[in-house]
């Protein structure tokens, strides 16, 4: 694992046991009152969408999860050939665990569950690794990735948490996993068991070439484009990823981050901060809230939501 040295006297006291080992990046925004409390729900917002591919990235550095991904049989669902709903079953998953019922989530596992059943290695995919996407230990790490990123990013944008103020947060967020296979008994029980697991979990990470090359195109959004009239945008894309992976998945990806980069990071996300507090919160949140009504629409006309 890597270690960071975090000085003090920057505004990042107090680091992590998991922001030490290089597995969370450091939260440079200043810490909240102790009475301002949030729940799981309210780190569902406009901006959160920001951190995407960096999540991405985590997720995918896990070789099962990262070979299953690109050698998927399920062609109706890649990215690089349907990207529109690609993005949007994406969401919908997560606005359908944060926003939507107990229904909801019913049907929405059954349709996931009939993809990821045809997900899995053998002798024709000649993958380098075994996979299975219905195993719930890869699962786990993706709804664990999914937890941190938007941990990160109401941190980033709404103030740093205490712990008694992470423990109130962290309630709930087992729906991220136990909406598919992951079974609520796997789930860490508190914060604080979430953050050693998650320390031990990432020594498990590993690139390949392949998956490298796979999670640049994503990050460079060749599946949008490869027009050269997106290079400012895919800059920008850049940057922001880079910035919010934490030092051992940049190793991974073989990026590099300097504490000028670090800073421009910082300075940026202050301003997103400050664009967001402005938004009232339901207004911030009404794009993952229409998911939820799009996917009851789609079942009542009874087309697929995946």
């Amino acid at each position: 694992m890597i270690a960071v040295e975090i000085r003090s006297g920057t505004g990042r006291d107090d680091p992590s046991p998991a922001q030490r080992a290089g597995c969370r990046i450091v939260i440079a925004a200043p810490h909240r009152p102790e009475h301002v409390l949030s729940r799981f729900r309210d780190s569902a917002e406009g901006l959160s969408v920001t951190a995407g591919p960096a999540n991405v990235i985590m997720q995918l550095s896990w070789p099962g999860v990262g070979y299953g991904v690109m050698e998927s049989r399920v062609h109706s669902g890649a990215l690089f050939r349907h990207p529109i709903k690609r993005t949007r079953t994406t969401f919908t998953y997560l606005a359908v665990v944060i926003f939507g019922s107990d229904a909801d989530r019913a049907s929405y596992r059954a349709e996931v569950d009939r993809q990821h059943r045809q997900v899995f290695s053998d002798r024709d995919t000649a993958s380098p690794v075994k996979y299975h996407a219905m195993d719930p230990h890869l699962q786990l790490w993706v709804a664990m990735c999914l937890y941190v990123g938007f941990e990160d990013t109401h941190e980033l944008l709404r103030g740093r948490m205490s712990d008694e103020q992470k423990e109130l947060f962290y309630v709930g967020s087992e729906k991220l996993g136990t909406t598919l296979q992951v079974r609520p008994g796997m789930w860490p029980a508190t914060r604080a068991e979430f953050e050693t697991r998650w320390i031990e979990m990432c020594q498990k990470i590993l690139t390949t070439d392949a998956t490298r090359g796979y999670l640049r195109s994503i990050v460079d959004m060749d599946f949008v484009s490869t027009s050269p009239l997106l290079g400012p945008l895919r800059r920008v894309q850049r940057f922001l990823t880079a910035g919010y992976l934490a030092p051992v998945f940049r190793e991974a990806m073989q990026i590099e981050w300097s504490a000028r980069d670090q800073r421009s990071f910082d300075r940026t996300l202050a301003v997103l901060a400050r664009v967001e507090r402005a938004i009232p919160l339901p207004l911030a949140q009404l794009p993952y809230r229409m998911l939820v009504w799009d996917l009851r629409i789609r079942h009542r006309l009874g087309r697929s939501a995946v």
